[in-house]
Order: C-alpha cells, then structure tokens, then sequence
C-alpha cells in the first residue's frame, strides 16, 4: 500500500502565509533604518529652527500654536528618541519594537500639530511613520 502525499501546503488555522512574514521582516528591517533617518533629519530640523526663529513662518492663525523655538525642542527631543529606537529596532530587541511603535505615533501627533509650520514635511513624515507603525506591528520575529 503506498502513502498518499498531497501537493497542497499544510495550513493551520490562523497560520500566517511565510511570504507575508518575510514582506514584513524586510520593510521592518528598512523601517528601522528609516527611523534612524527620520530621526536624523527630526534632530537637524530642531536645531534649525532653535537657531533661527524666522526659519520656519506660520502663515494661518492655528489652535497650537507655539513658538518655533518650542517646536524645535520637541523635535530635537522626538528626534533623539527616534535614534535610539531605531538603532533597538536595528538589532531586533523588543524594546526597540514597543519603542518604535510609541515614538512612531508621539511623532505622528507632533507633526500634525506642526503643520502649519513645514506642511509638506510633516505630511511625508505622517506617512513614513505610518508605514513604520505597520511594519513593526505586522513583523512576528518568533516565527
């Protein structure tokens, strides 16, 4: 009697598909290098506007509205934070992981209340930061 092997792939239920692991193992290993640029860039922005106040020119009156000084402190500050998430991230730690995902969204809120001071920075950063938030979270490393 012979056995029967089928070509189908076992599937347990729940089973996440390899190929999806690995999309998101590869954009969480890019996200983390992201981050580390994100964070670079976050840090430069900060100190140019602690440097000069007229730099950046708010044209709209806005409900949060801060100085510009104020602003570039929040984002030396996020930016520096930022690093040392991505570089645990880098090296797979799990605190980089849960970091990541919080100075993700803290920088998510930072930039939608900074938009009217660099719009079109902000609305790119909103979206890099998103895509770091799905990654991370989507990236089982246990697997």
């Amino acid at each position: 009697m012979t056995a029967h092997t089928s070509s189908t792939p076992d599937v347990t239920p729940g089973a996440e598909p390899v190929e999806r692991q690995a999309v998101a193992e590869g954009i969480s290993i890019a996200a983390a290098f992201m981050l580390v640029i994100l964070a670079a860039v976050s840090i430069l922005q900060g100190i140019s506007a602690i440097v000069d106040d007229k730099f950046y020119v708010a044209g709209i009156e806005y409900v949060y509205e801060f100085d510009t000084t104020t602003w570039g402190w929040i984002h030396v500050v996020l930016g520096a934070v930022a690093l040392i998430c991505g570089l645990g991230l880098a090296i797979g730690s799990t605190w980089g992981r849960y970091g990541a995902l919080g100075i993700a969204a803290l920088v998510i809120i930072a930039n939608f209340m900074s938009l009217p001071y660099y719009p079109a920075w902000s609305i790119v950063i909103i979206a890099l930061s998103v895509v770091v938030i799905w990654a991370v979270s989507t990236w089982r490393p246990e697997r």
